[in-house]
């Protein structure tokens, strides 16, 4: 692995660290030359100086200096985006992106029917009493659904068997890898077999 990255890396890089798209972030960046100065997300990219062969970018996040370097203008004039050919295509970067998105856990009112490996921190309103199903395989479960909130609102939890007992009304819990899920009109978050559910005292335990 080089010790230096490309410019078109380096930004790759900003993009993950700092959560913004790697669409939009391109297009801030052809704004900024385009126009001096533009913004994405908590990013802000200022034209320095351009010239024939390159130009210089300002990254500041706030009143904080993030970068400043030369990129070359062909970058610019590609037909794709490069900041995403570069996370798709590297490792490096797809483990960067993973670690990312395992690491960054969302608030209620974010999530979205369909999403996938969501972390989230909440606390139990209620537990409904279970009941006894039969899945698809043919077996009996029991399943329950719980009421969790954060600030920013509320959602109800799937608890199947034994994540039933792992939790009661008033714990604070931290879900890992969740998906959202639609059930008669509501969304719903489910925590599968590769998944985890913890609350924060077995947190502090382990």
């Amino acid at each position: 692995m080089r010790s230096k990255k490309s410019p078109i890396e380096y930004l790759a890089f900003l993009s993950i660290k700092y959560r913004v798209d790697a669409d939009k972030f391109f297009q801030a960046t052809l704004s900024a030359v385009e126009n001096h100065r533009s913004n994405c997300g908590c990013l802000s990219i200022e034209c320095r100086s351009r010239q024939k062969e390159n130009v210089v970018l300002l990254i500041t996040r706030g009143e904080k200096v993030v970068a400043q370097f030369t990129i070359p203008t062909e970058f610019l004039q590609t037909r794709n985006n490069p900041i995403d050919d570069i996370r798709n295509t590297n490792m490096l970067f797809r483990r960067l992106i993973k670690k990312d998105r395992s690491s960054h856990s969302v608030q209620v009112k974010d999530l979205r029917i369909g999403m996938k490996n969501v972390n989230l921190k909440a606390e139990v309103v209620e537990i409904a009493e279970p009941t006894l199903v039969v899945t698809r395989f043919g077996n009996y479960a029991s399943v329950a659904n719980a009421l969790i909130s954060d600030e920013t609102g509320k959602i109800k939890l799937c608890l199947w068997n034994e994540q039933i007992s792992s939790i009661s009304v008033g714990d604070n819990i931290q879900i890992e890898n969740a998906r959202i899920y639609a059930f008669r009109g509501e969304r719903q978050v489910r925590v599968g077999k590769n998944g985890a559910l913890r609350t924060y005292r077995n947190l502090v335990a382990n």
